[in-house]
């Protein structure tokens, strides 16, 4: 099963944020997913909105496109300071990072 059809078997959407308190600044997330991440002037990853503005408070999700779930989820495994988080919108639930089951 790939990671597209585990995660979004039923069609759910999916959102991404970073918890900067735990983020190392590596630069990862932003090599594996241009689209969503990029690092800030303070050394620190944020999600990009669909404008490609940062978002920058703190818990702030951007939605997850089903295109870019792969290379989401290999930041999320390759990620040092283990700060991604992929949830499904309707239940908040963690599918993907530190603390997903």
């Amino acid at each position: 099963m790939s990671v597209q059809q585990e995660a979004v078997g039923d069609g759910e959407a999916l959102e991404v944020w970073i918890d900067q308190d735990l983020c190392t600044g590596d630069g990862i997330c932003a090599q594996y997913a241009p689209e969503v991440f990029e690092l800030d002037i303070d050394g620190l990853a944020y999600v990009k909105g669909a404008d490609d503005e940062l978002l920058q408070a703190p818990g702030a999700a951007t939605p997850l496109p089903l295109p870019l779930l792969t290379d989401v989820v290999d930041s999320v495994k390759e990620c040092p300071g283990e700060c991604i988080h992929v949830r499904r919108v309707s239940d908040r639930a963690e599918i993907y990072g530190p603390d997903s089951e």
